[in-house]
């Protein structure tokens, strides 16, 4: 059993969304293996999510350029003697074949999801509180009552060419996330400051603290100064206040 609690805080906005689509698509995954009707309206709901991240952001690109950054990273430190060759090669291999798969993708990634008329009257409808009930969209109602084999069939359908997306976000992050080893540090009377080395272009912050702690990290800052605050969340209805006590907690900068 994990008896730790990790808070992330993205240092640049290319991980922000990384992040927030890696949750998006775990949402997806685990309603669309559901069979009740919330499940399955729950699954629709991340999934336009998702598709309205890809609206709005040339993601393509971006993940070619991290895959592409990332295996030049590699290939420099192939000949180190400490590096396991084997999960070296598996991990190139992965970054060569997911960034074929993309490169073949003609278009905004996903976009052929909205040629489903059903799909697309959900999506008119969700910007509207409770707008996707059995009058409004009867059509809708008929899919989330139909049998789980066929709309497991659809939700497959519509997720599918966010697959190798998702492969991709999955394995860069993992890479940054691995990629150095955590500090033990203290938070002062629940707080603490530090400067990251600026010879090293940082991307993520990972905050660690035993979950047995009463408070939560509350994290801000870039790549210039970043400052960590333990709180501790109030009995009532005021605000969370910061901790007088010294909280022990692993940091890990995350490059890569």
């Amino acid at each position: 059993m994990n008896n730790t609690i990790t808070y992330e805080f993205p240092l640049n906005e290319r991980i922000r969304v990384f992040i927030r689509l890696e949750q998006l698509f775990q949402q997806f995954s685990h309603f669309s293996a559901g069979c009740t009707v919330p499940d399955k309206r729950a699954a629709i709901s991340a999934l336009l999510d998702i598709m309205s991240i890809f609206r709005r952001n040339d993601l393509k690109s971006e993940i070619l350029k991290e895959l592409d950054r990332n295996a030049k990273t590699l290939g420099k430190i192939a000949n180190n003697q400490q590096v396991d060759s084997k999960i070296l090669d598996r991990i190139l291999a992965e970054l060569t074949q997911i960034s074929k798969n993309l490169y073949a993708v003609n278009g905004k990634i996903g976009m052929n999801v909205m040629e489903s008329d059903l799909f697309q009257s959900i999506t008119q409808r969700s910007s509207i509180p409770g707008g996707t009930c059995s009058f409004d969209l009867p059509e809708y109602h008929h899919w989330l009552e139909q049998d789980d084999a066929l709309s497991k069939k659809d939700l497959e359908l519509w997720s599918g060419p966010f697959n190798d997306i998702r492969t991709a976000i999955e394995l860069i992050l993992n890479l940054i996330r691995t990629s150095n080893s955590p500090t033990q540090e203290l938070a002062v009377a629940g707080f603490f400051q530090f400067t990251p080395d600026r010879n090293q272009t940082f991307q993520l912050l990972k905050v660690s603290l035993d979950k047995s702690l009463p408070c939560f990290a509350e994290i801000s800052g870039g790549k210039h100064r970043c400052t960590i605050r333990f709180m501790v969340p109030p009995d009532d209805d005021k605000r969370p206040a910061q901790s007088p006590d010294n909280i022990p907690f692993e940091l890990t900068c995350c490059l890569f």
